[in-house]
């Protein structure tokens, strides 16, 4: 197999997947560099108690508007990528490749809207979103040049989606790192050196998108990829289209949903603190971003595994998979959970140089994470839903956490404590335990009626 030796159906599974998700997890950790070195360079800008403090709040209220443009990459990518395995594994790579096709067409679609919307409206937004007075003027010099690169943002997450689903995963790899070990370069360059101030982190990451977003479709179209990107396959069909949509709504409703839950936190933490509780909201959400960034990747590396023995109908080694992905994310979780509890300064003290607000995000980090260790639990059973193509039972969880439970919980939880922005915190540990309890119940229900189905008619 042209695949880089790399056999879904065959060998140990548990040395498998972590060759799988080495590379995906690098991926994810230096994709989120993007938005996360920004901050660090903006939350740098001096003075720091003044320009730096409210040019990072200012970004930092960008980030709802970011993860839809995420979401919406998340929706067609993550939606068809798992079907395109599935069809792999039923001995179909043209069926692959339709879905493929379709999926780099509606993404193109898809950032031509995101594009006019978000700069027609990008005002109204960010106010909404927190931004005050002080901030709005920074916000909106970020935000109106990062969504100008909303195509190459769609492309390089995306398609990327369909490099890993093959088991390129240290080609989906090197996209990233070539778009963010350019983006480090030119930050400092565009923020400091040429004066640009915060448009010049936001130009610098559209620059090196772009980048990314070329060598994805070079890959894609060039001769060592299995599924190639064929110009018959670009229309758009209802057939292929909307299963993949039904499929890519729960990643795209955890993305997406961020910005309504970054919406009700800031509003509330405005409205029983200060800029510095929505500065704080910042540094707790880059850091509850960096951490998952593992997770997500040992789940990706997992996907191409599950969903082609789930379409080769081989029910044991997607057992086995799964198994082995639940205790490495359980392991990694609680691992995290216990350095955040022992070390919340060292970990504010990444995205702010800023005494006051380090200290106040340390303490609220605490309450945040609470329930951390237990989420890798969380994460695996709904991405194995996915991997699974059971597409209700994933948008049911994704809406359940956040929808369902946290976001009445931002508001509920204020009236029972006296110190109110305690409270707002608190509600996201009360929202991970109570989802995680009803996912793990859900999915052993659930898994084992899919594989006793598969175990009925096995492969051959």
């Amino acid at each position: 197999m042209n695949r880089q030796n790399v056999d879904l159906g065959k060998g140990p599974v548990g040395k498998l997947l972590f060759s799988l998700a080495l590379p995906t997890i690098t991926s994810q950790i230096v994709n989120m560099l993007y938005n996360l070195v920004d901050r660090v360079y903006i939350g740098h800008m001096t003075p720091v108690d003044t320009v730096g403090k409210l040019a990072l709040t200012g970004v930092g209220v960008c980030l709802p508007i970011i993860l839809v443009i995420s979401a919406f990459a998340a929706l067609i990518g993550m939606g068809g990528a798992p079907r395109a395995s599935i069809q792999e594994g039923r001995g179909d790579p043209r069926g692959a490749e339709r879905i493929m096709g379709n999926a780099f067409t509606m993404l193109v679609l898809a950032s031509l809207v995101l594009t006019v919307v978000f700069q027609l409206f990008a005002e109204p937004l960010l106010l909404t979103f927190g931004a005050s007075g002080n901030t709005i003027g920074y916000a909106l010099d970020y935000l109106r040049i990062y969504t100008l690169g909303t195509l190459f943002v769609q492309l390089t997450l995306g398609m990327n989606a369909y490099i890993t689903a093959q088991g390129f995963t240290t080609v989906s790899m090197k996209t990233i790192l070539i778009g963010a070990g350019l983006n480090i370069v030119l930050d400092p360059l565009f923020i400091f050196m040429l004066g640009m101030g915060v448009r010049g982190a936001a130009l610098a990451t559209i620059l090196s998108q772009a980048v990314s977003a070329l060598w994805v479709l070079r890959f894609l179209t060039g001769p060592r990829t299995k599924w190639r990107l064929r110009r018959e396959n670009l229309r758009p069909r209802a057939k292929v289209v909307l299963p993949c949509l039904a499929l890519g709504l729960a990643p795209f409703i955890m993305q997406s949903t961020e910005s309504l839950i970054s919406i009700c936190f800031n509003s509330s933490l405005l409205k029983y603190g200060d800029d510095t509780a929505v500065g704080a909201m910042t540094v707790l959400v880059s850091i509850m971003q960096l951490s998952m960034m593992p997770l997500q990747g040992l789940t990706q590396g997992c996907q191409p595994i599950v969903s082609y023995n789930y379409g080769a109908r081989n029910p044991q080694r997607v057992r086995d998979a799964f198994r082995c992905l639940l205790r490495a994310c359980f392991l990694y979780s609680m691992t995290l959970w216990l350095l955040v509890e022992l070390m919340p300064q060292a970990f504010a003290g990444i995205f702010t140089p800023s005494p006051e607000l380090r200290a106040y995000a340390a303490r609220a980090l605490r309450i945040y994470m609470a329930a951390n260790g237990i989420f890798g639990i969380q994460i695996a059973c709904q991405q194995t839903f996915i991997a699974l193509g059971n597409a209700k039972a994933a948008l049911f969880l994704a809406i359940l956490r956040k929808i369902i439970l946290l976001i009445p919980l931002i508001y509920i939880l204020p009236h029972f404590f006296a110190d109110k922005v305690f409270a707002v915190f608190l509600a996201e540990p009360v929202a991970d335990l109570l989802a995680v309890c009803t996912t793990a119940a859900m999915f052993a229900v659930r898994f084992k009626k899919s594989m006793a189905e598969l175990e009925e008619s096995p492969g051959q």
